[in-house]
């Protein structure tokens, strides 16, 4: 007679904020389906819900108080994780009920926890997980984070309170996991931390051997060789998070020959010198144009996306009409930008010189018309070249892809005609037909 092995319990997860959460919310997930537990996609069929938080603006906190408040109304068994778990008398205070509350990164306090709230019966042993773990991504690309914490200090934000200084991860280790991700399909992987630029600088003298060969934990070492390991697929290898230190000149001629996407995603925040005086940001914005030059000299289809803030504390008009004309001349191919809030906990609450909201709403619209106008020209000098695009999705006769200007959720699409013979992944090259303020559009060229 068989002997029927217990049901295992099932785990449901939200998770919030930014990547960098979500790759803390796979590495929980493939822990957890390591020691036996089912995946649940709703809240009726789990037995704990996972609530991983993000804290970095009071807009997002209350996000994740309502996550969890909706998570305890739907299953009533509840584990919070995360950037907020630095703030558990707060979700305790409104949340009695939650079961257990751990901070960011905090694996193995997250798995006690669910071993506690939900244990596994005995005798289910059998492990189902790929070596390339769980993932909450698409299968073709892949976040790969390469440090946890920061160094800085920017009046701003309070990152490295919640996840405290600069750890970057071996480089062997790092490399392991890129190449396990591609050996399971990724053909995208986007290098992501609080500093990418800053990695190795805490190991520096700790190279580690890789096929063979020593790997400085630096970050032009670590993407050439992460650009080696893609090639072998055809990939690419996107990065994100990196301040403008003059050894990030180190990594143009590695996009000028191919072995990583000519793309930056550069945190400025701002132009003004006073502005970013106040900061805690590097005042050299003109240092920053020449180098922009310099990139574009060296690799002319860098992109170039940033994020920048509106209304800081004492941000005068001066200042912004400032950083109006310094993105003129930047010429930044994708921006976003945010209004600043304050967050508990952040120096820059105390700073003098509120701005107004109604103020701050108007110079939010006026720098979003300024960089939409940017991006549309842009966009329109692509109409009739033949760039390459990673497909996302295919519905019907008409696919939604990605330029190599384009990371997946931030950035633009490029909206496909006569692609239905293409599959999510593929990598192809496309004429582009037409093009608006974000997007563009095409027809493969196979």
């Amino acid at each position: 007679m068989a002997t029927r092995l217990p049901e295992a319990p099932k785990v449901g997860m939200v998770s919030l904020g930014c990547p960098k959460n979500l790759v803390d919310s796979e590495r929980i997930l493939t822990k957890l389906r390591s020691d036996g537990y089912a995946m649940s996609a709703d809240y009726a069929g789990a037995d704990v819900v996972l609530v991983n938080t993000c804290g970095f603006l009071d807009s997002a906190k209350e996000e994740s108080l309502e996550a969890i408040g909706e998570a305890i109304a739907e299953n009533g068994r509840v584990i919070v994780t995360g950037c907020m778990g630095k703030e558990a008398e707060v979700i305790r205070a409104r949340f009695p009920n939650v079961l257990a509350v751990t901070g960011a990164h905090q694996y193995e306090e997250v798995v006690g926890a669910v071993h506690d709230a939900a244990p596994m019966p005995p005798n289910a042993f059998l492990n189902l997980v790929p070596d390339s773990g769980l993932k909450l991504t698409p299968r073709h690309y892949s976040y790969l984070k390469i440090s946890e914490g920061c160094n800085h200090r920017c009046s701003f934000c309070i990152i490295p309170s919640l996840r405290g200084d600069l750890v970057s991860r071996r480089p062997d280790a790092i490399l392991r996991e890129a190449e396990k991700l591609v050996e399971a399909g990724t053909r995208e992987l986007l290098v992501i931390s609080q500093d990418t630029s800053a990695y190795g600088v805490d190991i520096r003298k700790e190279p580690r051997m890789w096929k063979g060969q020593e790997v400085v934990p630096h970050m032009t070492d670590l993407a050439r060789e992460l650009g080696r390991i893609v090639a072998q697929v055809d990939g690419w290898v996107r990065l994100h998070y990196v301040y403008p230190y003059p050894h990030v000149d180190q990594v143009i001629p590695l996009m000028a020959e191919g072995l990583i996407l000519p793309y930056l995603d550069i945190p400025f925040q701002h132009a003004s010198p006073s502005v970013l005086r106040t900061m805690r940001r590097p005042a050299n914005e003109a240092k920053v144009l020449e180098r922009l030059r310099n990139w574009r000299s060296i690799a002319p289809d860098i992109t170039i996306r940033s994020t920048f803030v509106v209304g800081f504390p004492g941000e005068t008009e001066e200042d912004f009409r400032y950083l109006l004309d310094w993105l003129d001349e930047a010429q930044l191919d994708r921006v976003g930008a945010f209004r600043f809030e304050p967050v508990e906990g952040a120096a820059a609450n105390d700073l003098p010189g509120a701005v107004p909201e109604e103020v701050k709403e108007e110079r939010y619209a006026r720098i979003m018309e300024k960089t939409a106008a940017i991006s549309a020209a842009k966009l329109q000098a692509k109409v009739g070249r033949t760039l390459e695009v990673i497909v996302d999705e295919v519905d019907g006769d008409g696919a939604n892809a990605r330029s190599q200007a384009d990371a997946p959720e931030i950035d633009g699409t490029v909206f496909l005609r006569d692609a239905g013979h293409l599959a999510q992944g593929d990598i192809v090259r496309v004429e582009i037909e037409d093009a608006d303020d974000h997007d563009l559009y095409g027809v493969p060229l196979a």
